[in-house]
C-alpha cells in the first residue's frame, strides 16, 4: 500500500476515516491545557465530590453530637430558691436563699403574662423546632465579623443556657446549647420549658424567675400581674438594666419603646385585641427598695422557725440550704409590731448612746397564745445584722424567782406536805428568815442555806405572801418537801425543755431558778398554767409547702400536764403578785393578769413572766458587754440603780400586752378547781448555812414593793376582787356558779399522767368564772428594813 497522501488532501482522508467501521479504536484528541485563572478553579466533579463528602461529614457530626452531648445536671446555681417565710396572715415575713428564686407552676403565670414572654422573646415557640438554625448562624456569622453579640436563640434555646450552662459567648457552649436543645425539645413539652424559663430568666433587681421579678417590682405575687405588668416584665428580660426606668431614668424611651413592642407583637399574634392594647398604660414599677433581708426582727423570727423546723424532723440543713421551701409562721404581724414597739419605747428609748451600763442592755421576749400554743410574736433583739444573739431562745442566763411558781405547781400537784405533814396550799406558813438551812424529807439538814433579797428575814408568812415578796428560804423548803425530782418532772411537763442547761443539778438551788431556759420555754410553760394545766407545745410553723406539696408537720394537741386544780391554785397566787406584790408595773396593761418577777443571781438578768386568759408573754432584759459578749450587770441601766423584773420587764409586758389585746373583750380568769388549804405549820428550825462554794449562785429578787401607803396600788386592778371579798365580775354581777369538778380528797392520787391512779388525759371542760381571793399583801412578823 502507497504511503502517498489521496488526492484531496486532508478532507479526502478525513472523509476515509469517517468511513472505517465503528469497532475500530479511535485515537482521541488531547484535552486543550487548563491556563491562567482556570487551573485554580475545582472541577464539576471535584466539586461534587466535596459537597457529597461534607454532606457526609455534617451529617456524621451531627449525629455524633446528638448521641454523645446529654442533658447535663442543673446548674446549682440554677436549681437553687429561696426558702419564703410567711406570716399568719399571708403577708410575707422573708425570703432567705443564696439565689433571689422562688419558682412558680406555669398555672400560677396568668396566660397574658406568657402571652407577653412569647411576644418578646419567642413568638413561634409553640410550633416552630427547638433551634432556629437560621438566626444561630446569623448570629455566628455576626460575631466572627467582629459585629458583636447578636441573640440568634429560641425559648429552648435561652432555658438550656439558663438551667444547664453558663452564659458565655463561646462556640463551644453554643454547640452544646443547639444539642441540648434538641434532646430537651423531643423529651420535654412546651409547657415545662416555658415554666423553666420563667424560672430561670433573670429580670434585674436581682430577681431571678418570673416570681421574684413580680415582687421586686410590682410588689406583688406573679398570680396578681396584669397584661401591662407582664409585658413590661417580659421587656425587661432583653436588657434588665437598660429598661429599669427607676434605676436608669434616661432608659425611658428606649423602655417604653419595647414594652410597645411587646404589645404590639402580642396584637399581631392574637393574644391581644387592638381595642384592648390602645387603653393599656405603662405600669410605673415600684421603687427600688434596698434590700433588708434579716434586719431588724425579721433574721430573728427566720431563725428561730429554721431551728423549730429541724428540731421537730420537718426540713434538715440540707434541704433547706436546697431552697424551694415556702413556709406559713404563727407569727402575727401586729403583735411582733406591738412587741417591738413595747420594747423600743419602754426600754431602748430609755437608754444612752454613751456606753456602759446603758449599752449592756439586750432584750428578749415570747408571747404565746394560751388556747392554741402558736408562738405570736417574739423579740430577739434590736436588730439581727449587729446583735446576732436571739433574745427569745437563747439559753444561757437564769430563770431567776419566774420558776418559783413551777415549784408551787408541782406542790399542789402531788398534793404535797411540809415537814410537819400539812398540806401545801396558799395559807400554809413557812419560816421566811434570809440564810435559814433547808430541811429535807427525812428531816435532816441539807445544808443549803440560800440568802432573801439583801438578806432579809420575813419570818413567819404564808405561801401567797411568800410568792409576792420571792422568799427565796419559802420556795428552798417547799422544794425539799416536794422533792426535787418531782420539780423538774412538772417543770417539764409545763413547758421547760428536759435538756435545758442547770435542770439536772441535784442541788435545792434549782428551786430558785438557776436553770436557764430561754423566754420561749419560760412562755409555754406559763401558757399551760393558764389553760388550766393543759400542755400545748410551743408551734411557730402553720404550713410548709415545697413544690406545690404540703409537707406533714408534727401533731400538736396537746396533754394533761398538771391537775386543773393545781393550775388554777397557781394561777390565784400569781394573780396576787400583779395586783400587789412585786409585779405592779403589769397592772398597767388593763386586763386581769397573772405573773411572776424574776432578777437573776448579780443582777445579770431580770425577768417578768406573765399572762391573760388569751396571751402568755415572757419578758427579759438581759446584761451582756456588746465587745466580748459577756454576762454583765444591770447596775445602772436606763438611769436605775437596779434593775428588776417589776421595771423595764413589767413595764415592756404591760405595754404590749394593751397593744396585743386592744379592741378585743375583757375576759376573765375562769378559776373553778378549789384548793386545799393546810392549818399555818411552820417548817423545822434550821440547823445550820452552807457555804457559798457548795451551791450554784442563788438568783435575787429585786423591784419588792413598798409598805402600805407608799405608793403601791392598794384597790383592786381589772379583774381584780372587790375590797370585800365578793368576786368582781363585768357589770357587776355575780358569777356563775362553779361547774368543774370538786378537788381530789385528801390522799387522793392527783390527776397526773402516768402517776398511780391519774386519770386518762383529756381536755379541759369549759367552766364558769370564779376569781381569786382579794390581793391584800398579809403582814410578814419581821418587816423588811
Amino acid at each position: 500500500m502507497s504511503d502517498e497522501r489521496p488526492a484531496g488532501g486532508d478532507s479526502a482522508r478525513g472523509a476515509r476515516w469517517r468511513r472505517l467501521p465503528s469497532w475500530l479504536p479511535r485515537r482521541r484528541r488531547a484535552r486543550p491545557k487548563r491556563t491562567g485563572l482556570r487551573r485554580l478553579l475545582p472541577t464539576w466533579r471535584m466539586v461534587l465530590s466535596g459537597a457529597l463528602l461534607g454532606t457526609t461529614v455534617l451529617f456524621g457530626a451531627l449525629l455524633a453530637g446528638y448521641l454523645l452531648v446529654e442533658i447535663p445536671a442543673p446548674k446549682f446555681a440554677a436549681a437553687a430558691q429561696s426558702n419564703v417565710y410567711l406570716y399568719a396572715d399571708g403577708s410575707r415575713l422573708a425570703a432567705v436563699g443564696e439565689v433571689n428564686r422562688e419558682n412558680v407552676a406555669l398555672s400560677e403565670v396568668p396566660r397574658p403574662v406568657r402571652h407577653a414572654v412569647l411576644a418578646a422573646e419567642d413568638r413561634g415557640f409553640y410550633h416552630d423546632p427547638a433551634v432556629d438554625v437560621t438566626a444561630m448562624a446569623r448570629a455566628a456569622w455576626n460575631m466572627v465579623r467582629g459585629g458583636g453579640r447578636q441573640s440568634g436563640s429560641t425559648i429552648t434555646q435561652q432555658y438550656v443556657k439558663n438551667y444547664y450552662l453558663d452564659q458565655r459567648q463561646t462556640v463551644s457552649r453554643k454547640v452544646k446549647e443547639f444539642f441540648i436543645a434538641i434532646k430537651l425539645g423531643r423529651e420535654v413539652s412546651k409547657d415545662e420549658i416555658l415554666e423553666g424559663y420563667l424560672n430561670t430568666s433573670y429580670f434585674g433587681r436581682n430577681a431571678y424567675g418570673i416570681q421574684a421579678a413580680a415582687r421586686a417590682y410590682y410588689g406583688k405575687d406573679a398570680r396578681e400581674l396584669d397584661v401591662a405588668e407582664g409585658a413590661y416584665l417580659a421587656a425587661l428580660l432583653n436588657a434588665p438594666s437598660a429598661y429599669d426606668v427607676r434605676a436608669n431614668p434616661a432608659g425611658r424611651e428606649q423602655a417604653e419603646a419595647r414594652w410597645e413592642y411587646v404589645l404590639d407583637g402580642m396584637v399581631s399574634e392574637g393574644w391581644l385585641s387592638r381595642s384592648r392594647r390602645e387603653r393599656l398604660r405603662f405600669p410605673e414599677p415600684v421603687e427600688i427598695t434596698p434590700v433588708t433581708g434579716l434586719s431588724g426582727q425579721r433574721g430573728y423570727l427566720v431563725q428561730a422557725v429554721t431551728e423549730y423546723l429541724k428540731e421537730n424532723g420537718i426540713a434538715d440543713e440540707r434541704q433547706l440550704a436546697a431552697g424551694g421551701y415556702r413556709i406559713t409562721t404563727t407569727f402575727q404581724p401586729e403583735r411582733q409590731r406591738a412587741l417591738t414597739r413595747a420594747v423600743r419605747e419602754q426600754l431602748l428609748d430609755r437608754l444612752g448612746d454613751s456606753g456602759p451600763p446603758d449599752s449592756y442592755a439586750r432584750a428578749g421576749a415570747a408571747s404565746v397564745d394560751t388556747r392554741t400554743g402558736h408562738v405570736v410574736a417574739i423579740y430577739g433583739g434590736e436588730d439581727y445584722t449587729r446583735q446576732y444573739v436571739n433574745g427569745a431562745t437563747r439559753r444561757d442566763y437564769q430563770a431567776a424567782s419566774t420558776f418559783k411558781p413551777l415549784v408551787y405547781a408541782a406542790a399542789l400537784r402531788y398534793e404535797a406536805r411540809t415537814a410537819g405533814g400539812e398540806r401545801i396550799g396558799p395559807d400554809t406558813r413557812y419560816d421566811g428568815r434570809s440564810g435559814r438551812e433547808v430541811i429535807g424529807r427525812d428531816g435532816e439538814g441539807t445544808g443549803f442555806a440560800p440568802e432573801n433579797e439583801d438578806q432579809e428575814d420575813f419570818g413567819d408568812l404564808s405561801v401567797s405572801a411568800a410568792m409576792d415578796w420571792s422568799v427565796n428560804s419559802v420556795f428552798a423548803q417547799m422544794g425539799s418537801d416536794v422533792g426535787l425530782d418531782r420539780v423538774k418532772d412538772t417543770a417539764v411537763a409545763l413547758g421547760i425543755p428536759a435538756d435545758t442547761p442547770g435542770l439536772d443539778s441535784a442541788q435545792g438551788s434549782v428551786t430558785l431558778g438557776t436553770a436557764t431556759p430561754s423566754p420561749l420555754d419560760v412562755a409555754e410553760a406559763y401558757a399551760t398554767l393558764a389553760a388550766h394545766g393543759w400542755h400545748r407545745p410551743a408551734v411557730l410553723v402553720e404550713k410548709v409547702t415545697r413544690e406545690g406539696h404540703e409537707i406533714p408537720l408534727p401533731e400538736a394537741a396537746g396533754a394533761r400536764a398538771v391537775p386543773r386544780e393545781a393550775a388554777d391554785g397557781t394561777t390565784r397566787v400569781l394573780r396576787r403578785v400583779v395586783e400587789g406584790g412585786t409585779g405592779t408595773a403589769a397592772r398597767a396593761a388593763g386586763r386581769p393578769a397573772a405573773g411572776k418577777t424574776g432578777t437573776a443571781e448579780g443582777d445579770l438578768a431580770a425577768w417578768f413572766a406573765g399572762y391573760t386568759p388569751e396571751l402568755a408573754t415572757v419578758v427579759a432584759v438581759f446584761g451582756q458587754d456588746p465587745e466580748t459578749g459577756a454576762q454583765r450587770e444591770l447596775y445602772g441601766v436606763g438611769g436605775l440603780s437596779r434593775v428588776g423584773g417589776g421595771d423595764f420587764p413589767a413595764r415592756i409586758w404591760a405595754a404590749y400586752t394593751a397593744d396585743a389585746l386592744h379592741g378585743q373583750p375583757e375576759t376573765p380568769f375562769r378559776l373553778d378547781g378549789r384548793e386545799p388549804s393546810g392549818e399555818p405549820s411552820p417548817a423545822s428550825s434550821p440547823t445550820g448555812r452552807a457555804s457559798p462554794s457548795e451551791e450554784p449562785a442563788t438568783p435575787r429578787e429585786t423591784g419588792r414593793p413598798a409598805e402600805p401607803g407608799a405608793g403601791t396600788p392598794t384597790g383592786p386592778g381589772p379583774g381584780a376582787d372587790s375590797p370585800t371579798g365578793a368576786p368582781a365580775t363585768p357589770g357587776g354581777e355575780p358569777p356563775g356558779t362553779p361547774t368543774g369538778a370538786p378537788p381530789p380528797e385528801p390522799g387522793a392520787s392527783p390527776e397526773v399522767p402516768g402517776a398511780p391512779g391519774a386519770e386518762a388525759a383529756a381536755a379541759p371542760p369549759p367552766a364558769g368564772e370564779v376569781t381569786p381571793p382579794p390581793a391584800t399583801r398579809p403582814e410578814p412578823s419581821a418587816a423588811p428594813g
